[in-house]
């Protein structure tokens, strides 16, 4: 997705560096990502949810706090508060240029920073949560020994996931003074919170105290197996397909525009270049989006399933959708279909029944599983002649003409 970077100030003057990721079309929503204790906007997480979520059609925007990154400032001196400052001037940046941020994100302390800030963001309405502890204090736990030391000298070098840092008493006593529970109970917007069972840094327990200190609607989703850090690619796609499905109930259809014409047949299928990577694009069906990509092994970022996978998907769905058009009309007891396809080039000389004699082609291996205790051997065999009749088959097997031409 397009990355426009640029600069903001603080509440103490400082500029701090942010990053807006937007949609490679129309925006319909903006959000407003809160990264990480010492994390910065470009920490895996951050980056991988916004662009994620900008090919979704919601822009984000990014920024490093006080010191961090390439933000100015002194880290020393900021505080949970002022954190909580700039998250509020940042939604401000956003009225003024853009427009207001629909939606909040946090991760960690910036889960927690975020819900402290909801109030003084009127337009936001709809706030998620990941990995975010219940108390802001719990971040002291990260100080490890080192707490009576910052109390009694005032300021210390503590080292922070292998890096540096100087912490101020009075980033000790902000936080001590946090009543982030209380601004739960009230925040009056839809909240998701997302955590990990196994999180060893956030324990699961602090999502339980916020879900049962917020008000409806509220919603939790698990992170199975996830880190603290979502440092896995397959976890930070899956908690922004989540929160693009999540939150399009709250920030829209007003937010998200009209709805598309469902009556319109046949939809037009839109693929455009993201530009984030060499083969990544977004597939725009109607009102859903999707990615598409290339294995890892072939040059691309496997963000989404390639053009054959697309294919095979096809394939499949149109398969099985008409094995259950059948069966519900010939009243069959027939429980679920499952087709698993996959797709390989085999040489001609090996097909007896291809018309084709020299070369390669193109195979597809269908394989379809019936489910439905009652069924008898002759319903199964009908359904699967019935597979053989699927549109999408029909089309795959029969003469194709591609009609190509540049858009003026």
């Amino acid at each position: 997705m397009p990355t426009e970077r640029f600069q903001f100030a603080s509440s103490e003057g400082h500029q701090l560096a942010a990053a807006l990721d937007t949609p490679d079309g129309e925006i319909n929503a903006y959000a407003l990502f809160a990264h990480c204790f010492t994390c910065g906007k470009d920490v895996l997480a951050a980056k991988r949810i916004a662009v994620a979520l900008a090919a979704k059609g919601i822009a984000v925007l990014r920024f490093d706090f006080t010191g961090l990154g390439s933000s100015e400032g002194d880290f020393a001196n900021s505080t949970f508060s002022s954190n909580v400052v700039d998250l509020v001037r940042a939604a401000h940046h956003l009225r003024e240029t853009r427009k207001a941020p629909d939606l909040l994100i946090g991760h960690s302390l910036g889960g927690a920073a975020i819900l402290a800030a909801a109030a003084q963001i009127p337009e936001a309405k709809a706030i998620v949560t990941i990995a975010a502890p219940s108390d802001p204090a719990h971040v002291t736990h990260l100080l490890k020994d080192r707490v009576e030391d910052i109390r009694e000298q005032g300021e210390v070098e503590v080292s922070l996931a292998g890096r540096p840092f100087r912490i101020k008493r009075e980033f000790l006593d902000d936080v001590a003074e946090q009543n982030l529970l209380a601004q739960v109970a009230k925040l009056h917007k839809a909240l998701l919170i997302m955590h990990a069972p196994t999180d060893d840094t956030v324990g699961i327990e602090n999502a339980t105290k916020l879900f049962i200190a917020a008000k409806h609607p509220k919603s939790f989703v698990s992170l199975a197996d996830a880190d603290h850090l979502l440092t896995d690619k397959r976890d930070t796609t899956y908690a922004a397909d989540v929160i693009a499905a999540w939150s399009e109930r709250y920030i829209g259809p007003a937010v998200l525009g009209p709805a598309a014409d469902l009556t319109e047949a046949p939809r037009r299928v839109v693929v455009r270049e993201t530009r984030n990577s060499k083969f990544q694009q977004t597939v725009t069906v109607g009102p859903h989006r999707l990615l598409a990509d290339e294995p890892a092994a072939v040059g691309g970022e496997d963000s989404g399933p390639g053009p054959y996978d697309l294919v095979l998907a096809g394939l499949g769905a149109c398969t099985s959708m008409t094995m259950r058009l059948y069966a519900d009309r010939k009243a069959l007891p027939l429980d679920r279909v499952t087709v698993t396809l996959t797709h390989s080039k085999i040489y001609a000389k090996d097909c007896e029944e291809c018309e084709t004699r020299e070369g390669m082609l193109d195979q597809i291996d269908r394989v379809i599983k019936i489910e439905g205790p009652s069924l008898d051997d002759d319903q199964r065999k009908r359904l699967m002649e019935i597979a053989d009749k699927c549109p999408v088959h029909r089309t795959l097997t029969s003469e194709v003409r591609i009609v190509t031409k540049a858009e003026d």
